[in-house]
């Protein structure tokens, strides 16, 4: 990452003073937390872990050893995870009319 300290600063402030906490339980629709379990940045028990019981119904997936960067590190493996998700999110999404029917 490229950035002056300034702005790095001001970033980690903002993100780490930022309460999201009545956005995240208003998110109705369906949703992956992607996180690795060797983030040294952000801690899992403070983010995906707690954003996975504010979004209901969301789906937490922890990727072993994956860093902080791991959509850089791990490309392969988080697209897979994320296609896995969006064709069964898909799947459901387009059941559910017609079931209404």
């Amino acid at each position: 990452m490229l950035a002056g300290h300034k702005a790095v600063f001001d970033c980690i402030k903002a993100f780490s003073e930022t309460d999201c906490t009545e956005d995240l339980k208003r998110i109705d629709v369906p949703t992956m937390i992607l996180h690795g379990d060797d983030d040294q940045i952000v801690p899992i028990a403070d983010s995906a872990l707690l954003s996975a019981t504010l979004i209901q119904g969301s789906t937490l997936k922890v990727i072993p050893g994956a860093p902080h960067g791991m959509c850089s590190t791990l490309k392969d493996q988080i697209n897979a995870e994320l296609l896995t998700f969006l064709q069964r999110v898909m799947t459901v999404e387009e059941i559910k009319p017609a079931m209404r029917e």
